[in-house]
């Protein structure tokens, strides 16, 4: 653990830009060797165990990793195909002076649901309305905290989020039962926020904005349609009515590529690089789409930005952390060392209710320690996975209590990627947001009210 974290303080001083792409994983690497000649040479764990610890650990979350990469196909196909440009589109009409705190919320949350992805929903529409706070003279770690709130809130409740999948794949939970899981958490945890910024941000009036550049600028680029709302409807009946993730996913985006097809064949002969549009020119683009990088130009710096897209390659840093972390993980497991820390924890934990508290404080504590919330959600789900189900608690209620604190806390950490990362997008220190993002500071703590009514009841029935 101390090298791990040596190696996190001096990546996030000497190589911060490369802490997501290189630095965390090599420092987890290393931490794994350090842990294995520990195990072996100190407490006399076999190179085999150590070896079988790590495939299995692996081959368990293979189904994991595949989600990852359709995440990544899929978040680009629904943009290229329309589905969120259309979002976006009638999303900012919701834009108004006297109710921009809760709106900027909502739109962020919105946005980062459809997206699967806070960073990019903060780094986009984050920027967007950053500016449209300013003019409205409503001060900027207000506005910062709401779309915080609003894209992690989407983050969590979203299929597409890498780490929604790892927090449930790590507790060994169903995707999409740890998404319901979540809502008894989530939702009133940003009921509660937006009723806050309501409150707040009705003391600041401003004159209109035009938010309509926008909207230009995605009309310019993309056949805006009602018509692609049948793709987001398509795939939530495919999960109501409770088909595998990847089924879901892959679906999903097969339906966004004739979307694509049907409605935004200038935008695929565009990203293929073809002067008109063609089979060919059509095939290019949505193969490229799918697997790599894209860029489409509206006319509009700041869209251009927010309807870039990444595809299955976008998400190999992402695996390559996965990886890395599952691999330290398993060397951690299988020395006994999660084990003597298990033991530790749990001596304060007597009741359901206690245990998932600590879990939650583990959560949060492993973001102070380790700068890193993929490393948190991880070591949280290990430590307590096995605890949670010999007391026949379940698995998704260890993953809700992860994301409730390893995932919403790490924005509000300065040392870690999540804190650098957005305090250098929106242009603020993370401390001076940190009192704003209502979401992110009520969860943890509606996580262990609502874990303590309900397993009561239970207890009672």
């Amino acid at each position: 653990m101390a090298v791990l974290v040596a190696f996190i303080v001096f990546s996030l001083r000497l190589l911060p830009n490369d802490l997501l792409s290189g630095a965390s994983q090599i420092g987890m690497i290393v931490a794994s060797a350090v842990c294995a000649v520990l195990a072996r040479y100190a407490y006399g764990v076999a190179w085999r165990t150590l070896g079988h610890a790590i495939k299995q650990t692996i081959g368990d979350t293979m189904i994991s990793i595949l989600i990852i990469l359709l995440i990544g196909m899929m978040s680009a196909t629904w943009m290229i195909g329309g589905i969120i440009p259309t979002i976006i589109y009638y999303g900012v009409e919701i834009m108004s002076p006297a109710l921009f705190l809760p709106c900027a919320c909502v739109l962020a949350a919105v946005v980062s649901l459809v997206t699967g992805t806070s960073w990019t929903t903060i780094a986009t529409v984050g920027v967007a309305l950053m500016g449209i706070g300013g003019a409205l003279g409503v001060p900027l770690p207000l506005t910062a905290g709401a779309i915080i709130s609003g894209a992690y809130f989407g983050d969590k409740m979203s299929p597409m989020s890498d780490t929604t999948v790892l927090a449930s794949s790590v507790a060994g939970a169903d995707l999409f039962g740890h998404i319901r899981c979540m809502m008894l958490t989530n939702v009133p945890s940003i009921s509660l926020a937006l009723v806050l910024y309501l409150v707040v941000g009705l003391a600041y009036d401003g004159a209109n904005v035009d938010v309509g550049q926008y909207q230009r600028g995605l009309d310019s680029a993309f056949r805006i349609s009602g018509w692609t709302m049948l793709v987001p409807v398509a795939t939530g009946w495919l999960i109501y009515r409770k088909l595998p993730s990847l089924v879901v996913m892959l679906a999903s985006s097969l339906l966004a590529c004739v979307a694509a097809l049907v409605l935004q064949p200038t935008v695929l002969a565009e990203i293929a690089g073809a002067d008109r549009v063609d089979g060919a020119s059509l095939f290019r683009g949505m193969m490229t789409t799918c697997y790599t990088h894209t860029q489409v130009r509206t006319g509009f710096a700041a869209t251009d930005s927010l309807v870039a897209t990444r595809g299955m390659a976008g998400m190999l840093d992402t695996l390559w952390l996965v990886v890395c972390a599952l691999v330290f993980g398993a060397c951690m497991m299988a020395s006994g060392m999660i084990g003597s820390l298990t033991r530790t924890l749990l001596r304060m934990a007597r009741s359901g209710a206690a245990l998932v508290g600590c879990a939650v404080v583990t959560g949060a504590g492993l973001n102070l320690v380790m700068g890193d919330q993929f490393l948190a959600i991880i070591l949280n789900g290990s430590v307590y996975r096995n605890e949670f189900a010999r007391r026949g608690l379940r698995p998704e209620l260890l993953s809700r209590s992860t994301e409730d604190s390893a995932t919403v806390t790490s924005v509000l950490v300065p040392w870690t990627a999540c804190g650098m990362t957005q305090a250098a997008v929106l242009g603020l220190p993370t401390l001076a947001y940190l009192p704003f993002c209502f979401f992110n500071l009520i969860s943890p703590f509606m996580s262990v009210l609502v874990s303590a009514i309900t397993l009561r009841r239970r207890a009672v029935r």
